[in-house]
């Protein structure tokens, strides 16, 4: 099957079915992977700056390398037994490395919380899809990071492993996956992953870097479609780059500005305050609506990725 077709079929599945939880997907075994390398690999290597950012270079060869080859063998020996079942399998693949509705479903789940329960149960709903300390959190903050979420994973849950899945098919796009998964495991600024989550952070920067800012541009131009494209467009060009990570601005920036909404700041991350410059203005406060309507955004954001990467070569070629 031609690849730009698996990846069609299987953005249309996932826009269906997302990720249901009675079945296994492919992050839960990257996890495991990564989970059962990390040991061996600090206990070989020296405890030492230089050792664990060596180990670290060792845990992403070997994550990204078993991922890509487990994934060619799998459509290979699939293939072998009938061209229809590879055919199957690239769909599904392709369908389990993006996460559109999965992401609409999780960060909506933070609203229903606050909105049937309490701020208590919205903390709680909103610390399972963001990694800084929620505790103490108001209900603006609350749906701030829950927007900041939709927008950021507009980028690197959905355009970016489409984009990948149509330069390099199902295996770079499951490749992707696995440098993506190692980053929000190990990726972080803290005593025990500085040094060793090096490596896996740097990846996801380089593999983002493009789709970030395709994903922004898009967003922005998605932003005409019933919210502010000309505010997106000015927030976009003027807060992209407001943001420790050279990605996560970008898509961030867009949504602020089509929302008329402030994200960023200072937020606590394993109890230390971490500085982060504001995105957009606060043009109006935050409000519950707001989570809906950065989904909308993100997913016309993707459908017009789909267009642009998928449906046009598909065509063409």
């Amino acid at each position: 099957m031609n690849h730009f077709l698996a990846l069609l079929l299987g953005f249309c599945v996932d826009l269906v079915v997302g990720d249901p939880r009675c079945l296994p997907h492919p992050v839960q075994g990257m996890g495991w992977l990564i989970g059962k390398l990390e040991p061996p690999l600090r206990a070989v290597f020296p405890k030492t700056e230089r050792g664990e950012l060596h180990a670290g270079v060792c845990l992403v060869l070997l994550v990204v390398g078993l991922t890509g080859l487990a994934t060619g063998l799998v459509l290979w020996a699939a293939g072998l037994v009938h061209p229809a079942l590879r055919a199957v399998l690239e769909v599904v693949i392709c369908w389990q490395i993006l996460a559109a509705k999965s992401l609409r479903t999780e960060t909506m789940k933070v609203v229903r919380a606050l909105e049937r329960g309490s701020l208590e149960d919205g903390r709680r709903a909103v610390s399972m899809v963001v990694g800084r300390d929620t505790d103490q959190l108001t209900e603006e903050e609350v749906l701030a990071a829950d927007v900041e979420t939709v927008a950021e994973n507009a980028a690197d849950g959905i355009l970016a492993p489409l984009l990948w899945a149509a330069l390099l098919g199902p295996v770079g796009g499951m490749c992707y996956k696995a440098v993506n998964t190692m980053d929000s495991m190990v990726g972080y600024q803290n005593d025990k992953y500085r040094y060793f989550g090096r490596a896996a952070a740097l990846l996801d920067d380089v593999c983002n870097f493009l789709p970030a800012r395709i994903a922004g541009l898009l967003m922005c131009l998605a932003a005409y479609l019933g919210f502010d494209g000309k505010n997106a467009f000015r927030i976009f060009f003027r807060d992209r780059k407001n943001h420790k990570s050279p990605n996560s601005a970008h898509t961030e920036a867009a949504c602020a500005g089509a929302l008329g909404l402030q994200l960023g700041g200072t937020h606590l991350y394993f109890g230390k305050p971490v500085e982060k410059p504001t995105i957009g203005d606060p043009v109006r406060p935050i409000c519950r609506e707001d989570v809906k309507r950065a989904n909308d955004l993100a997913l016309m954001t993707s459908v017009l990725a789909l267009v642009l990467f998928d449906i046009i070569p598909l065509l063409l070629f």
